[in-house]
């Protein structure tokens, strides 16, 4: 842990991350993407959620393939993929103290959008503690784990990568990372495609709470 005391920036993905339950979450955004592309396209339901994880699978968001093969409008898409009902989600009270007295500056980087990003900041009771936020509009719709989006982030905020953590719950995002020179962490998880290649090396250190996370890089940091 020793290897943290310096750091300065901490980078959070949003979705699964910032919070814990991510079915109730972005189990109705998965949803709201099979209907968007059962409507777009004149698909069944069943056609549409196949295409939809196969893009995923193959472009790293069901967005990127709609983009390349479709002609899909991706800020009409995700307004619209965005629109759910996150009144079942508590402030997190312990998530919010450690934020605040962590003595570094806090980003969030998603392959959602900044709308979303804000809905779920506002409903923990976070979204005044971060000092900015890059989504996929930012790099013209390329997402994680491409390496553009990282090199932007880094670029629009001056962020020095060696000074910086960046907490993901899905491993392979972190390889970038790792390659630009920051520390990476993965909230363990047991989703399917949030867990492949969590073994690889490309992974510095693997926790199960973020808040408790924080709590200790804290403590390191006052010793």
């Amino acid at each position: 842990m020793k290897e943290f005391k310096n750091i300065k920036n901490f980078i959070f993905d949003c979705d699964g991350v910032l919070y814990s339950d991510l079915e109730k979450v972005f189990g109705q955004v998965s949803k709201r993407m099979t209907s968007y592309i059962s409507k777009k396209l004149n698909l069944d339901l069943k056609k549409a959620k196949e295409l939809q994880t196969d893009y995923f699978h193959k472009y790293n968001t069901s967005l990127n393939g709609l983009m390349i093969h479709h002609d899909i409008n991706p800020n009409d898409f995700l307004k619209y993929v965005h629109e759910i009902n996150l009144d079942f989600l508590e402030k997190d009270l312990f998530l919010r103290e450690e934020l605040i007295k962590l003595k570094a500056k806090k980003f969030v980087f998603t392959n959602g959008s900044h709308e979303h990003v804000a809905n779920i900041t506002k409903h923990l009771g976070i979204n005044d503690l971060f000092d900015g936020s890059f989504d996929i509009t930012d790099c013209n719709f390329i997402p994680k784990p491409s390496i553009e989006p990282y090199e932007k982030l880094l670029k629009k905020f001056d962020i020095n990568p060696r000074e910086t953590v960046f907490i993901e719950d899905i491993a392979k995002n972190l390889q970038p990372a790792k390659k630009l020179g920051m520390k990476t962490v993965w909230l363990i998880n047991n989703e399917y495609w949030g867990k492949k290649d969590s073994d690889k090396e490309f992974i510095d250190y693997k926790i199960k709470n973020v808040s408790l996370f924080l709590k200790e890089i804290r403590l390191l940091k006052s010793a």
